[in-house]
């Protein structure tokens, strides 16, 4: 027997929906996966196997064949787990009825039914509201950010049991619904702020202008002079997201797996600050699968770089497009992903290698042409977009 369901990829922040057809047929045991899958997704049958017999399934006996459609998208991470379980109980017979042609589902098994959280939430709720589907199966802790994008219905599952009672009509679930306005007030709360620095008036209102005009700013300073207080409290004077920021900055980092559980929103502008030993991948984004890096991260937020000399002449190059642009495109073999990368970028540095060069209680013993070296580490292209 054939069964039909639906899923979704990620592709960068993007979702693709993603056809999930089953099939058993008679013949010695065997299982394969086609659709070009990754390895999570064709580890996923042996987490199959299991949540359905600690659920009180059994697994089908037979040839069992599981196309991931359109084959020329590549399949990556565990979200297919649900969908494909739901599609061997109903080509088994174990579920008489299946409406899995209105609704997206995707989730992590557990080992024991229940339904873990996953990667793109957010994205793949607006693939499905694009799609003109119903509605969405999702686990329980993706379901707020789903929530967000309306005009669809969100349904929350805890278990494989849920979801299949649910999609072959046994079982009522509420769909999830979110309060945007109050999730939008209640989370803009910043606990840094500029009334914790005394003095540095002059430092105070450069950042202020930046902040309102949206430009990049470099701090020059001996340790200890409160570069990276002053710039751990930029945030706090920037205006709250407007809700196009927000879902488009919570899309980001529910791509990313780094959207904290259960929220529905990223209200507040995010704050990066990698460390100098950051690639240009990990600053920019990159890999086999494209993920984003901090500059995206960074989106409609601030990154802020600190001892900007000491990160690599690679990765402070490859932020020159971005600044610019507003946006970088990671180009592979096989894809070509274009993220987001709006942000303001705050720099810090000491004004000599020891760092005490307009220090006025100690004393700066670097030669000249080691400080020339050392400011020299900032091409001039770089800061021209200071």
């Amino acid at each position: 027997m054939l069964a039909k369901l639906k899923s979704a990829t990620l592709l960068g922040i993007e979702a693709h929906i993603v056809d999930v057809e089953v099939d058993i047929s008679r013949g010695m045991a065997h299982g394969v996966v086609v659709g070009l899958p990754d390895a999570a997704v064709k580890e996923s049958r042996d987490r199959i196997r299991a949540a359905l017999k600690n659920s009180g399934y059994y697994h089908p006996k037979g040839n069992i064949t599981i196309n991931l459609a359109p084959a020329d998208i590549r399949k990556e991470g565990p979200a297919f787990d649900l969908p494909m379980a739901l599609g061997m109980l109903h080509a088994d017979g174990q579920i008489e009825t299946l409406d899995g042609a209105h609704y997206v589902a995707a989730g992590e098994l557990a080992l024991d039914g229940t339904v873990r959280p996953i990667r793109g939430g957010l994205s793949i709720a607006m693939a499905a509201r694009d799609a003109g589907l119903k509605g969405i199966l999702v686990p329980a802790q993706n379901a707020p950010e789903a929530a967000v994008v309306g005009e669809i219905d969100v349904i929350a599952v805890n278990t494989l049991i849920e979801a299949a009672g649910f999609l072959s009509g046994q079982t009522q679930i509420i769909p999830q619904t979110v309060d945007i306005d109050q999730a939008m007030e209640s989370a803009y709360e910043q606990e840094l702020n500029f009334i914790d620095v005394k003095g540095q008036e002059s430092v105070k209102r450069a950042l202020t202008v930046a902040a309102a005009g949206g430009h990049n700013a470099l701090l020059i300073g001996p340790p200890g002079s409160g570069k990276t207080m002053l710039a751990k409290r930029l945030p706090g004077i920037l205006p709250p997201l407007l809700l196009k920021e927000a879902l488009e900055t919570t899309r980001i980092h529910s791509a990313s797996g780094i959207l904290p559980r259960g929220n529905a929103l990223l209200s507040t502008r995010p704050f990066r600050s990698p460390h100098h030993t950051a690639s240009n991948v990990a600053l920019v984004g990159g890999g086999a699968i494209p993920q984003p890096g901090e500059i995206s991260l960074a989106h409609n937020g601030v990154l802020f770089l600190d001892e900007l000399p000491e990160f690599s002449r690679a990765a402070l190059e490859s932020l020159r497009q971005p600044l610019e642009d507003g946006y970088v495109t990671i180009s592979r073999a096989a894809s070509r992903v274009t993220f987001p990368a709006v942000f303001m970028m705050l720099a810090s540095m000491n004004p000599c290698p020891c760092g005490f060069l307009t220090d006025p209680r100690r004393q700066c013993n670097c030669a000249i042409p080691a400080i020339q070296r050392y400011l020299s580490r900032i091409s001039g292209p770089l800061l021209d977009r200071i």
